[in-house]
């Protein structure tokens, strides 16, 4: 995989999440932060666990000793919890500009690095997919969230 590779990746699982992210917009107070859950999670904290994922990863990959945990902190607002994603989507932008794909190929803890961040992408899909399970359970569905629709409408816009 090459950089190009990864970069696509995580433009798609930005895409994927913002529009989770839209579709919680339209919810009652009553539902953002309780609703039903899935397995243990409800539907914040299922969205607050993939940014904490995400922020994870991408400071151990980067060598920071800070590993955020937003998990174990109240519940945010839907509005704060929409800024942090804003605010990790800069930080994974400014991070990926760094990477080359030599360092995609290093191999950490025996697994080249570049699985490591197709982990992360697949991981937000299983919990968007789970998010938007009770989104639509709820009336609120975020519509598709296809990879190959992204690709077409990237594609469309001359990605």
């Amino acid at each position: 995989m090459q950089v190009g590779d990864v970069r696509f990746l995580y433009a798609y699982d930005r895409w994927a999440t913002r529009r989770v992210l839209a579709a919680t917009r339209n919810l009652a107070a009553d539902e953002w932060p309780a609703g039903e859950p899935i397995g243990t999670r409800h539907l914040g904290e299922i969205l607050v666990h993939t940014l904490g994922a995400c922020q994870r990863w991408r400071h151990g990959l980067s060598g920071s000793a800070e590993l955020p945990r937003p998990e174990r902190d109240p519940l945010p607002t839907l509005g704060a919890l929409v800024g942090a994603w804003e605010s990790e989507w800069v930080a994974i932008d400014r991070w990926l500009a760094g990477i080359d794909d030599a360092w995609l190929a290093t191999i950490d803890e025996g697994v080249p690095r570049w699985q490591m961040l197709a982990h992360v992408v697949n991981h937000g899909t299983q919990h968007r997919s789970e998010a938007a399970a009770l989104l639509t359970a709820a009336g609120h569905s975020p519509g598709d969230l296809d990879l190959f629709l992204f690709a077409s409408e990237d594609a469309g816009e001359g990605g």
